[in-house]
């Protein structure tokens, strides 16, 4: 247990990997903490799920930009290869085009390897290689420009952003705000294949390539550059180090612990203000009140400003998400197959020709389209997880887990009732077939011995997911950087927010820097770097007097 335990009392609303991170480092820092996870077990939305021997990650399954991951665990005093296998995986993925006629796809893979990558799309598209070498380096730039001066800001000071590297790089920064990632592509390749490539990350920010800024174009650094990795085990077992980090430092995590609102008391009247208060407790749903300094609310944004805070505390009243886009939901289709599967790889993607109708259909027209008049499509673009590829632990003998994840509308009625799970599971037969088909495994539906579907229904009810999303808000750029829903109570001074629905967005390295980033609002610190690690143990009896700590230490924080 850390010095300090004894401390002023935080508590952490949610345990998912924000929840759980965040808890951990504040823990550290000399907080009393208490973590509330209305589940049975802590992961939020990046859970596990074991049926009949196989074993599903049910959330995210991608493990990128492992720096940022490795950084949280340094803050901690911990190497993360100590708790977590990673295996670089080799191919990274393999691409399916949508097929002509009714025969099987004719994939290819990206692999480890640069070079072999740039070669494979030069034979595709005479001159590719160079142009997508080119490519990558400006979005190799991109990256680490975003990582020094964007990410690990809390906006709280601007002009700390307009570094020298940001200040050279105007011009070209411009241009990648300015660009949607689809027309930033379409300047460097022609294939359709090879832009759906370069493009399809745009799925990971909730959104599609026509939706989100040229900037993203930084995500092709993350597979095409930095490779593409597995932790040994499922992604379940960061949660699983995160928890043990969070208890070692004290933490009292309470799974069970349904949160229905926030304990608000107001500040003195101000004429011709805003109200503003102090919470002062967060209360369960059996009625217990657990007193707090300091609330971390890491729970959907829109439930906590909509259900959680009473209307005069809400910084985002409901008619403030009318204009919002909610971004992608999903189906999750979790597959027990018996016999092996090897014209699959670990992460498989499937594109249909007609991407921008596919989008349009999930995604609709406008900034932000009513859940009524957006389409289930068929066939889709999809992505399949075969972690039996890699960790054959995940299945029994002779079988195979797959997760098929279809990028459904952000619409809660979809797998919602008897009605809504009975075509949900016929939506689910299609894709199976599709799959069987593009991958040439005929027979795949009836090879499934085990099946469990997740619905935007299942989002909505079990996460509170706002709109059924799977993911959060998406990351076009009226909702991204400074754009996006900061990380601060504009009305109750001693609230802070972590995860997907604040600065710097959505995705597990994104959530884990927003813990940080509540870090660094307790210590009043403001620069645009990585705080520098190992946290001495204790340390938040450091803030400085503008930082949330030392206002709440001063009886402050309305």
């Amino acid at each position: 247990m850390s010095a300090g335990a004894g401390g002023r009392r935080v508590v952490v609303v949610g345990g998912g990997i924000g929840g759980l991170a965040t808890a951990a480092l504040l823990a550290r820092g000399g907080a009393r903490v208490t973590l509330l996870e209305r589940h049975e077990r802590v992961g939020g939305r990046a859970g596990t799920l074991t049926v009949d021997g196989f074993r599903f990650d049910t959330g995210p399954s991608w493990w990128f930009m492992p720096e940022v991951v490795e950084h949280t665990f340094a803050l901690l005093g911990e190497r993360l290869e100590n708790h977590v296998d990673l295996v670089a995986l080799d191919p990274a993925y393999r691409l399916f085009p949508e097929p002509a006629g009714g025969g099987a796809a004719e994939p290819f893979d990206v692999v480890a390897d640069r070079e072999t990558n740039l070669a494979l799309f030069d034979r595709i598209e005479p001159g590719a290689g160079a142009a997508v070498d080119a490519y990558l380096r400006e979005s190799s730039q991109a990256y680490r420009t975003a990582l020094d001066s964007f990410l690990y800001t809390t906006f709280a000071r601007p002009d700390r952003v307009a570094s020298r590297d940001v200040v050279v790089r105007l011009p070209q920064l411009a241009r990648l705000l300015t660009q949607t990632l689809a027309d930033r592509i379409a300047g460097t390749v022609q294939d359709p294949v090879l832009r759906q490539a370069l493009g399809y990350h745009a799925v990971f920010l909730g959104s599609s390539p026509y939706r989100v800024p040229a900037l993203y174009s930084l995500m092709s650094h993350l597979d095409l550059v930095d490779g593409v990795r597995y932790p040994r085990g499922g992604m379940y077992t960061l949660v699983e180090a995160l928890e043990r980090l969070a208890v070692r430092e004290g933490v009292e995590i309470r799974t069970g612990a349904d949160v229905v609102r926030i304990d608000v008391e107001p500040g003195a009247p101000r004429p011709g203000r805003r109200a503003r208060g102090r919470a002062r407790a967060v209360v369960l749903a059996g009625g217990e009140r657990v007193e707090a300094d300091v609330v971390v609310a890491g729970g959907d944004r829109h439930h906590t400003e909509t259900v959680l805070l009473d209307q005069p505390y809400r910084d985002l009243p409901e008619p403030r998400w009318e204009s919002r886009g909610p971004g992608i939901s999903a189906l999750l289709i979790l597959a027990g197959v018996r016999g092996e599967l090897p014209e699959l790889a670990h992460h498989s993607l499937m594109f249909t020709r007609d991407w921008p109708a596919n989008f349009e259909a999930i995604l609709g027209e406008g900034r932000s389209t009513e859940a009524s008049r957006l389409r289930v499509p068929h066939p889709a673009s999809l992505y399949v997880s075969r972690t039996t590829a890699t960790d054959p632990g995940a299945a029994p003998p002779g079988h195979e887990t797959l997760v098929v994840l279809v990028p459904w509308p952000a619409d809660p009625s979809l797998g919602a009732g008897p009605d809504g799970r009975e075509q949900a599971e016929r939506h689910a037969d299609r894709y199976l077939d599709q799959v069987g088909r593009w991958a040439g495994l005929p027979g795949l539906r009836e090879r499934v011995v085990t099946r469990r579907l997740i619905t935007p229904a299942d989002f909505a009810e079990q996460h509170s997911a706002w709109r059924g999303t799977a993911l959060g808000m998406e990351h076009t750029l009226a909702q991204s950087a400074m754009f996006r829903p900061g990380d601060t109570s504009r009305r109750v001074g001693n609230l802070l927010h972590v995860g997907g629905g604040t600065v710097p967005g959505v995705g597990v390295p994104m959530v884990l820097i927003s813990a940080e980033l509540v870090v660094k609002r307790m210590l009043g610190e403001t620069s645009t770097r990585p705080l520098p690690a190992p946290l001495r143990p204790g340390f938040l009896g450091a803030a400085r007097p503008a930082g949330l700590w030392s206002r709440v230490a001063a009886g402050e924080g309305s």
